[in-house]
């Protein structure tokens, strides 16, 4: 199974307009275009719906296919605040892999390169099935 067809059955992500632009071993690119229904009351992205846009780029980077890896936690900073119509591009690499656990950082960037948020995600692969194999 690979990074593109865990990514082609995820429907959170897909209802968000996120794209897959890139993928490979560690790591992953996933862009986002910034919608009206995405805002919070001050009229800025809900930090929830920023955090998923990484948190999708982390996935994508820690999946091999090989075993399913989840989140063991994660955390972020938010920068600076992100309007309607801003196209948001998630970079994910990895930094560390040891036996089942892995750490990974995330910056979200804005469509002028400015950073608006660092992720960093820590992973445990298990020895569950892949379930989306067909």
């Amino acid at each position: 199974m690979t990074v593109r067809e865990m990514f082609d059955k995820d429907v959170a992500s897909a209802s968000l307009g996120m794209k897959l632009m890139e993928a490979g071993a560690g790591h992953a690119v996933v862009t986002m275009l910034v919608r009206e229904d995405m805002l919070n009351g001050f009229g800025v992205m809900h930090g929830g719906l920023l955090f998923s846009l990484a948190d999708t780029a982390f996935a994508l980077a820690c999946n091999d296919g090989s075993a399913v890896t989840f989140t063991s936690g994660a955390d972020i900073t938010f920068l600076r605040p992100v309007g309607p119509g801003q196209r948001l591009t998630a970079i994910a690499a990895e930094r560390s892999r040891s036996g089942r656990t892995g750490i990974y950082d995330v910056t979200v960037r804005d469509e002028s390169n400015e950073a608006v948020a660092e992720f960093r995600g820590r992973s445990r692969s298990t020895d569950r099935p892949v379930l989306w194999a067909d």
